[in-house]
């Protein structure tokens, strides 16, 4: 259960310093180093040249080379460190950069605040920074729909994956998790140069989610206004989204607040007809956001306070 512990402290220290702009400026950020190493496996072995059936092969080595190489990183810096409650806090703060806690509140309240003054232009732009849908497309509606499903996709993903993953296994663990992650979302993506090159990152990715992502959803339940309502959203519409895992958290979150999430929407030009999530609820508005981030808060203090209980039961 030391490891629970680890996770507490990593929460709190990224809770309350979330990652310093002068830190990133100057050795940049754990995430970023990964995304390195992706891309020269990407650049390196991706050849459009090869045969689907390679490339797959190609990608899976990849994967495999770079979340194997950030597992034995972690399980080495771990057997450095001593024993006992020093283990636990050097654990938690090497952990800290890998758990995105105060970031994805900070990108989320930047669409809200702009919204609330009435500043649709710079509203699009926050979100444009979190979505990766077009912005000129989105009306106020289209606004605090991206930015609640960012924040509700990416507690599971940036929050609850990672601390899970650290709890279970310590180091190796989130650090393994976050290479998972890193190359899902760099090479996980079905264009054409990656339909086959990121096919194992993308089911690999997948599976670390699973548990992490039914977790997240319960716990937005748990602190919903709305339990009963964020409970049957989520068990009726989770398998309706596209994603496996992403629909659990998206769909309690619409449930607690009472909108409607996901439906279609225009990525470069092109509609995608998504289903939606809660469908026949109204449609968000920038207070919604606020109310998302009150339910985002709350499910991570209570996913802290479990953890601090694993320790000391």
């Amino acid at each position: 259960m030391g490891f629970a512990g680890a996770m507490v402290v990593a929460m709190a220290v990224d809770a309350l310093l979330g990652w310093p702009s002068r830190l990133f400026a100057r050795i940049g950020h754990p995430v970023t180093w990964l995304g390195r190493l992706i891309s020269a496996i990407d650049t390196g072995w991706n050849r459009p040249s090869d045969p689907p059936a390679f490339r797959r092969a190609a990608g899976l080595a990849g994967a495999l080379v770079v979340t194997a190489f950030s597992v034995a990183l972690g399980w080495a810096l771990q057997s450095l460190l001593p024993p006992g409650w020093i283990q636990i806090v050097l654990v938690g703060v090497l952990a800290w950069p890998l758990v995105a806690l105060r970031s994805l509140h900070d990108h989320v309240a930047a669409v809200a605040n702009p919204m609330r003054a009435g500043d649709i232009a710079a509203a699009r732009d926050a979100v444009s920074r979190i979505v990766g849908r077009d912005p000129l497309a989105l009306d106020e509606a289209g606004i605090a729909r991206a930015a609640i499903e960012s924040l509700a996709e990416n507690a599971s993903d940036g929050i609850v994956a990672p601390v899970f993953w650290g709890a279970v296994f310590g180091l190796p663990g989130i650090l393994g998790y976050k290479a998972i992650n890193t190359l899902d979302s760099m090479i996980g993506h079905r264009s054409e140069r990656h339909e086959a090159f990121g096919w194992a990152a993308a089911r690999i990715d997948d599976v670390a989610n699973f548990v992490p992502a039914r977790l997240t959803g319960f716990l937005f339940v748990l602190l919903a206004p709305r339990r009963s309502d964020a409970l049957s959203c989520m068990t009726r519409d989770a398998r309706r989204h596209r994603s496996p895992n992403a629909g659990w958290p998206e769909a309690a979150m619409a449930g607690a607040l009472g909108v409607r999430l996901s439906g279609p929407r225009n990525y470069h030009g092109s509609t995608t007809n998504e289903p939606w999530l809660n469908e026949g609820a109204r449609d968000p508005l920038a207070a919604d956001i606020d109310r998302g981030l009150t339910v985002y808060r709350r499910a991570m203090l209570l996913l802290a306070g479990i953890l601090a209980i694993l320790v000391f039961a």
